[in-house]
């Protein structure tokens, strides 16, 4: 069912994009035209197809933020993160109040590994935007990454506090939790990130390996299920500790 969803999505975007063509066709400076055909072609998966149509969308006009952080979003998908972060920084020049540009330039800088960037724009987005609760989680992860722990648990708690089904953020934690060797919490965050999203291959691997520190031979269950959903590096793992 959900691949006959989405084939019946992509129906709709050719048809879509035919007609976006024509007015192209009728009227060639059509930056709104031109942005809808790119964001239409990322929902394709063509990505360099989309950057042209990003690229004519901006050469008509310069000053549309939204198409800076689109073409951006299409960049880093593309894994060029230098390009994104120009694109969002351009995005932000123009629109200085515009959260989700620092959030993905945020983003990106992780990818860089310039986590202490990430974090000036993480905390620059939750200033404009105090309630989005995944701005917190994302904060706390790259906080994580500088090996500040206590304070990106702190994060990751205000985001459980605005959202608490933001099942990443209960991953975010216990993997931070795991890094203080904090084992049983860990397994208490992805127990609840698994009962709010049962589909997540890896984090039942994830589980399984704090619970095999522990000496859980649930650990071996976490692995099986991991395989079933398709995760088939666990089975490496049943076979070397499930016997």
């Amino acid at each position: 069912y959900l691949e006959a969803d989405k084939a019946k999505d992509l129906n709709l975007v050719d048809k879509s994009m035919a007609d976006y063509r024509m007015m192209i066709k009728l009227k060639t400076k059509n930056q709104f035209a031109y942005s809808v055909m790119a964001n239409m072609f990322v929902m394709k998966g063509e990505l360099d197809s989309a950057l042209r149509y990003y690229n004519k969308a901006i050469a008509i006009n310069p000053q549309d933020a939204g198409t800076y952080n689109n073409r951006g979003n299409a960049k880093g998908n593309l894994q060029d993160y230098y390009g994104a972060i120009q694109d969002y920084t351009k995005a932000i020049e123009i629109n200085p109040q515009d959260a989700k540009a620092f959030v993905n330039r945020g983003i990106a800088k992780v990818e860089l590994r310039d986590y202490h960037g990430a974090i000036s724009d993480y905390s620059k987005a939750i200033e404009l935007n105090p309630q989005k609760a995944s701005i917190y989680g994302l904060r706390g992860i790259a906080k994580g990454k500088l090996r500040d722990f206590n304070s990106a648990i702190s994060d990751c708690d205000k985001s459980l506090e605005i959202d608490p089904n933001d099942a990443r953020a209960y991953v975010g934690r216990g993997i931070i939790k795991s890094e203080l060797k904090d084992y049983r919490g860990a397994i208490s965050d992805f127990d609840k990130a698994i009962e709010l999203n049962p589909k997540n291959a890896s984090w039942y691997y994830i589980r399984g390996l704090y619970k095999n520190l522990l000496g859980y031979k649930s650990a071996c269950l976490d692995w099986n299920k991991a395989g079933e959903l398709g995760f088939m590096q666990a089975y490496d793992k049943i076979k070397e500790y499930c016997k």
